[in-house]
């Protein structure tokens, strides 16, 4: 009886020991865990909010030429750029920008954030869980991110396009566009335009993430570095958003038209529609692909900001939950 009962106390700190021993693997689990949801939604809207601050007055040209049939040409846009300064004031360039960040921010966020999410559901669907995702799979994923986020957006970015091309008298602030659109026009008037944008985020979010993360996976074979240089990722940024851009564009101006018809006195009411009326008056060219050129030195910046900004911002938050600045 003496030999159990002191034996009892003798087998406590062995059982201490292997509980002790099993943290090392089990924090390593927990450590690659902690990139939360909130961390992606984060980076994303932080993402966003730069890179389309960075061009917002480009961005605001363009949607001008886009709702209007003057012909398009980059010393027309420059001219614009130049008279709206000397008019109104540099500030008026980021006209429409707080609306712009009002629907960029939680585009972003939902975007990156269920890019991520995607990529974890077909990696397991597909086999490929914690490795490199398959060609279609890849264009999949960033096409499912895309529409989410634009279906859970959309009614924003109908109030930034009607910000961005009237005047201050007209709207004064976001809430007012709401207000007077839903009064005036109907409250399905927010979602004019809905189905051109969901068809054109398709290929556009598609191929800009496949894009993307095909060149980062192919600078990793080739250079054996687990993560490319800043510069690198705007490279890669930038070919995603010109390759992508350039196959939706034509939906793009399609769903601009829509979206004002309400202010520019024009009557588009269906996607084949506008684009025949477009293309009779001003031909396919100049037309559909008006302000391509001007979207081709804003969409690689916006697109290259866009994608190292949440790169960079992910891994050092990753680095900081490392560290232990951050408990979950």
């Amino acid at each position: 009886m003496a030999h159990r009962v002191h034996d009892r106390p003798s087998r406590l700190p062995v059982a201490q020991a292997t509980v002790l021993a099993l943290p090392p693997s089990s924090q390593a689990k927990d450590l690659r865990t902690r990139w939360t949801t909130l961390d992606s939604l984060l980076c994303g809207a932080f993402a966003g909010a730069v890179a389309k601050t960075v061009i917002a007055p480009l961005d605001r040209t363009k949607i001008i030429f886009q709702v209007s049939s003057n012909r398009f040409s980059a010393k027309e846009a420059f001219r614009l750029i130049y008279c709206t300064y000397m008019k109104d004031g540099l500030l008026s360039l980021w006209r429409g920008n707080s609306a712009t960040m009002v629907r960029v921010m939680p585009y972003a966020a939902i975007q990156f954030c269920s890019h991520d999410q995607y990529k974890k559901l077909l990696g397991s669907y597909y086999g490929y869980q914690g490795k490199a995702l398959p060609p279609f799979p890849r264009f999949l994923a960033g096409s499912l991110a895309g529409t989410t986020a634009a279906m859970l957006t959309y009614p924003l970015d109908m109030v930034r396009a009607r910000m961005a091309v009237t005047a201050k008298e007209m709207y004064s602030n976001i809430m007012h566009v709401f207000v007077r659109i839903s009064q005036e026009e109907g409250v399905r008037t927010l979602y004019r335009g809905f189905t051109p944008t969901i068809l054109g985020v398709i290929p556009y979010a598609g191929i800009t993430f496949f894009t993307y993360e095909t060149l980062k996976k192919l600078h990793t074979e080739r250079t054996k570095r687990a993560q490319p240089y800043p510069y690198e990722r705007l490279a890669f940024g930038a070919c995603a958003g010109l390759i992508g851009q350039s196959a939706s564009y034509p939906l793009d101006v399609v769903r601009r038209r829509m979206q004002t018809a309400g202010v520019t006195g024009s009557s588009y009411g269906t996607i084949l529609g506008t684009m025949r009326e477009i293309i009779t008056r001003e031909g396919v060219i100049c037309g559909l692909y008006k302000g391509l050129s001007m979207n081709w030195v804003k969409g690689p910046i916006a697109v290259g900001v866009s994608f190292t900004t949440f790169d960079i911002t992910h891994n050092l938050l990753l680095k900081w939950h490392q560290m232990g600045y951050f408990t979950h």
